[in-house]
């Protein structure tokens, strides 16, 4: 009995240590376009600009990808390319890499469609109010786009 309890634990163990060790920003496919800024590296500078609260609840300016979906990472925005980022707004061109979840989310396949980025409607951060986000993104497809997805599709983002 003992050994098998052990065994038990030490499996739930290592579950919830690959659970919160590789999260949701391993969950995200690796782009496959070149970033000439990759994520890790965008600046988290606040310098009056609003910034976009990522998934680890850090302020980042023109990052080069972008988790949407938090929770699973079956929804990421890769190879962005800020053409405008000011105190009201902020557009890039770039892909959404999205998971089909067929059959189902871990055997899914993941399929890149290009898309323009578009962040509005900045607003204090509750976490630090001296400090604007933007609270809304917005895609628009720009050619093939997700099964279901109209051509435009908005997010509120988190606070």
């Amino acid at each position: 009995m003992g050994r098998y309890t052990m065994r038990t634990t030490v499996a739930l163990c290592a579950a919830g240590l690959l659970a919160t060790g590789v999260g949701t920003a391993s969950a995200a496919p690796a782009a496959s376009h070149g970033n000439t800024r990759s994520a890790a590296h965008a600046e988290q500078r606040v310098d009056g600009q609003p910034v976009l609260v990522d998934c680890l609840w850090k302020p980042r300016q023109r990052p080069g990808a972008f988790i949407l979906a938090c929770g699973d990472g079956n929804s990421v925005l890769s190879s962005l390319q800020w053409s405008q980022w000011n105190e009201r707004s902020a557009t890039a061109r770039g892909f959404n890499l999205v998971n089909d979840c067929k059959p189902y989310c871990a055997a899914g396949r993941f399929h890149e469609y290009p898309v323009i980025v578009r962040l509005e409607s900045p607003a204090p951060w509750k976490k630090q109010p001296e400090v604007r986000r933007f609270t809304r993104l917005s895609l628009e497809f720009t050619a093939a786009r997700p099964e279901g997805y109209p051509r435009v599709q908005t997010y509120p983002l988190w606070d």
